[in-house]
């Protein structure tokens, strides 16, 4: 084994340059795992010890490449032979700083628990910064929520379960997964397809909630936060017909459904790019960094403080998003720089 930086460097190289790969990969790649052993070093870590991972990495992706992975409606994590949760974990670890990051509104996680035990279901309404934020939370609850962490349910969009550098991690993950409005097109010739897969979708989400004892995260924004002109990481607004629908399907469940806020600081450790694109493929650079959290107390969504008398559905609709990214932005703006 060795800590030199070129034996990475050699690794990607050598994957890089086999038959096969996609060219818009290649820099992606050099870039990413580049900053990755910065990163690393940066924190004093000894690079030997993340070989293995790093040779794990590269031949998951050589797998994906031979064997493209596809995604169900609904796809539970992979344990084994790979476990594909704790790779995931293992893999960003080192990128955040532990000591700095931060887990607030315990009082709040330790309500959800009670409800979870009780076979009730609780949504939480979170911000989105980063394609790892499922392992960040898992980091993050590793003393206090591993088990929670573990059988989260994540409502994920396209780009998470067709981007070749972020299915492996998306493998160890239990995912709703659906076609966003920015795929939903694209090709036009898959639009009927993917709106029944994404029906198809709604209709196990509604099973599991009948099930019951399911916690399932949402991104109301749709997509991830991103830093403005002055450079300052805004929470993106969340969208009203998002959250009416998963409102109306709990209604519909036949089993206690509570409504929770969490919001997320993970920005530094993969930044999206500025702007939204609707094509596969992005740089990724990681900076890494201390990470945040922190659930919010339990919404009542019919007696939202906003709501006023004369409003009809649609101004209510406006008022219950609001009302709920407020109370995100709030906890979020409470987190350390």
């Amino acid at each position: 084994m060795t800590s030199d930086p070129l034996f990475f460097k050699k690794k990607i190289r050598s994957l890089i340059s086999s038959k096969g790969f996609p060219q818009k990969y290649k820099k992606i790649l050099n870039a990413f795992l580049e900053s990755y052993q910065s990163v690393i070093a940066a924190h004093g870590g000894d690079l030997s010890a993340y070989i293995p991972l790093l040779d794990l990495f590269l031949s998951l992706i050589k797998d994906q490449l031979q064997t493209p992975y596809l995604f169900k409606p609904y796809h539970q994590a992979i344990r084994g032979p790979i476990d594909y949760y704790q790779f995931g974990i293992d893999f960003l670890k080192p990128l955040v700083d532990l000591p700095h990051s931060t887990v607030s509104g315990l009082e709040y996680l330790k309500m959800i628990l009670s409800l979870l035990k009780k076979g009730e279901n609780v949504i939480l309404f979170s911000n989105h910064q980063i394609e790892a934020d499922p392992q960040a939370i898992s980091i993050l609850l590793e003393k206090e929520a591993p088990e929670f962490a573990e059988n989260l349910i994540f409502v994920a969009g396209t780009k998470v379960t067709t981007d070749l550098l972020a299915i492996p991690f998306s493998m160890g993950r239990n995912l709703l997964c659906i076609h966003s409005k920015k795929y939903i097109d694209k090709p036009p010739s898959q639009k009927h397809e993917k709106q029944l897969h994404n029906k198809r979708t709604m209709q196990l989400m509604s099973q599991l909630l009948k099930s019951g004892g399911c916690a399932i995260y949402v991104a109301p924004s749709g997509g991830r936060d991103r830093a403005n002109d002055q450079g300052v990481v805004e929470v993106a607004p969340f969208d009203p017909q998002s959250i009416e629908m998963f409102y109306l399907m709990t209604q519909k469940a036949g089993r206690p459904t509570h409504f929770y806020t969490l919001a997320l600081s993970t920005y530094r450790l993969l930044p999206p790019p500025k702007k939204t694109k609707a094509k596969i493929g992005e740089k990724r650079v990681t900076h890494g960094g201390a990470i945040h959290l922190s659930f919010g107390p339990k919404v009542e969504m019919n007696q939202i403080p906003l709501f006023e008398p004369e409003m009809n559905k649609y101004e209510k609709r406006k008022s219950r998003a609001e009302f709920l990214w407020r109370q995100v932005k709030a906890d979020y703006n409470r987190f350390p720089d």
